[in-house]
């Protein structure tokens, strides 16, 4: 993309707030669960999204907002799709409970695998490009390696769900969101893992009854953050044991069931989340005050996310199965 290569060799500056719609990409015919940058710098005009109407297509979402491609490996709804570090092939699951690792250029399956249980949340090893984590519906969570396609070991928790999966930098350890909550107390809602020893570190994580849709990293500190059905995202340490920062609750959109998404802008000043309501809400990290809110979508706008190079491009979709393009 012309757009992005002046931005290529220079260093990342400040991110700035989308005001304006640039793309309004609707192709999908059922709500859009997830949608990934590529994240090779110089391939990133390209966009990826995996949605309910069983189908992944990638996007040139910065220079035409066109769909270059679309995949229909599965038969039923898409829920976790991620690239690849070498942005060649894309990893999918969905409710028909199947693994696929795509060719981008051809279409064809490297790998598939019939998994136990339908697959909600996929995460690519931070320093191992050939190994995932998937989980979903099922006390057990997967590592597998693609060379081989076999699957390397198994977590096991008491839970029923797997809703969201985060590695912590180095790839040691990670972290699961379940949606285990008792009445008395929300222990194993957030799991923390050995990713070599699959023993459980950590389960008293988080202790408020409610369940966390997703989880996201900040790219700087050592920190990450919890989005709950509470209405508000919670901060953490990123070291053990984990601990929750009191003094910092992101509040002012609405989660109400839906797995809305939450991102740290690159440089980390910024958070960003959908909402229910189809606004998207922007923070300020060091304060966790809302800096603007965007009207984006009509239906519940589950995930916004900003470009790695270009600083103020975001992309945001919605469960109408429209996807938009801001700057």
């Amino acid at each position: 993309s012309e757009l992005i290569k002046p931005y290529l060799g220079s260093k990342y500056t400040l991110t700035e707030v989308p005001k304006s719609l640039i793309f309004p990409m609707s192709k999908h015919s059922g709500p859009v669960n997830e949608i990934q940058w590529c994240p090779v710098r110089e391939q990133s005009h390209m966009l990826l999204s995996a949605s309910m109407d069983k189908t992944i297509k990638v996007w040139d979402a910065v220079d035409t907002g066109c769909c270059l491609k679309t995949y229909s490996c599965h038969s039923c709804a898409v829920r976790a799709a991620r690239w690849s570090s070498c942005g060649r092939r894309i990893l999918s699951g969905g409710f028909d409970s199947m693994l696929h690792l795509t060719d981008v250029e051809t279409g064809k399956q490297i790998f598939s695998s019939k998994n136990e249980f339908r697959i909600s949340a996929l995460k690519f090893h931070p320093t191992e490009s050939n190994i995932f984590i998937c989980g979903g519906f099922s006390p057990e969570v997967k590592a597998w390696d693609i060379r081989t396609s076999k699957m390397l070991r198994m977590y096991k928790a008491a839970v029923q769900q797997t809703l969201d999966i985060l590695f912590l930098p180095e790839g040691r350890e990670f972290l699961t969101s379940t949606d285990a909550v008792s009445r008395d107390s929300a222990d194993r809602t957030v799991i923390a893992w050995d990713f070599q020893s699959a023993a459980k570190i950590s389960n008293q994580i988080f202790h408020e009854r409610y369940t966390c849709p997703s989880l996201t990293l900040h790219p700087k500190e050592s920190m990450f953050v919890a989005q709950t059905n509470g209405n508000y995202m919670a901060l953490f340490s990123a070291q053990r044991p984990y601990r929750i920062n009191k003094k910092k609750r992101y509040e002012g959109h609405k989660v109400e069931g839906f797995a809305v998404g939450c991102e740290f802008s690159p440089d980390g000043t910024l958070l960003v989340t959908g909402s229910s309501d189809g606004k998207v809400f922007f923070y300020n990290y060091h304060t966790a005050r809302i800096i603007r809110t965007l009207s984006a979508h009509k239906e519940a706008c589950v995930s916004a996310i900003f470009h790695p190079v270009l600083p103020s491009l975001l992309a945001t979709c919605d469960w109408a199965g429209e996807i938009k393009i801001w700057q």
